[in-house]
């Protein structure tokens, strides 16, 4: 069954979002929850960690998936892509998050020393939902016909 996305996204769709900060003499805290402060209901929470210096992540897109990424500590950056337009977003600070709709190449890119990388995941893991190799993803992108079926993206 050949895939493509049910709605066309932008990078302009992908959105920073505040997140509310409780702060205390002795310390901050941001809570997280689903249709609050996180734009869908979460099912799968990973965090990147010990990401060498020059190191990239991510590097693909998602036919469903919606993701939530939190600069926990240190700083990156996440390149946006919806095959026509492209934009950087850097995050240092738990308590903004970066929105992902479907159907948008992210890279994260430039980790600081010692950076952690929240992902909240509108779905749990599906490799069928995965585009992983950047030229099929123009291709969806620009309509063309797609020459890769479920997930042999």
């Amino acid at each position: 069954m050949e895939r493509c996305f049910a709605d066309r996204r932008s990078v302009y769709d992908c959105s920073i979002m505040h997140l509310p900060k409780v702060h205390n003499r002795a310390g901050n805290i941001t809570a997280l929850e689903n249709g609050t402060s996180i734009p869908f209901d979460v099912r799968r929470v990973y965090y990147l960690y010990d990401v060498p210096g020059g190191e990239e992540r991510g590097g693909h897109a998602h036919f469903e998936l919606q993701q939530f990424v939190v600069a926990v500590s240190g700083a990156f950056d996440v390149l946006l892509d919806d095959g026509v337009n492209k934009k950087v977003v850097h995050l240092d600070r738990p308590f903004i998050g970066l929105h992902i709709t479907t159907g948008i190449w992210r890279e994260l890119l430039n980790f600081s020393s010692g950076s952690v990388c929240l992902v909240l995941a509108s779905h749990r893991y599906d490799e069928s939902d995965y585009i992983r190799d950047y030229d099929n993803f123009k291709k969806l992108c620009n309509g063309q016909d797609s020459p890769f079926i479920g997930g042999q993206v």
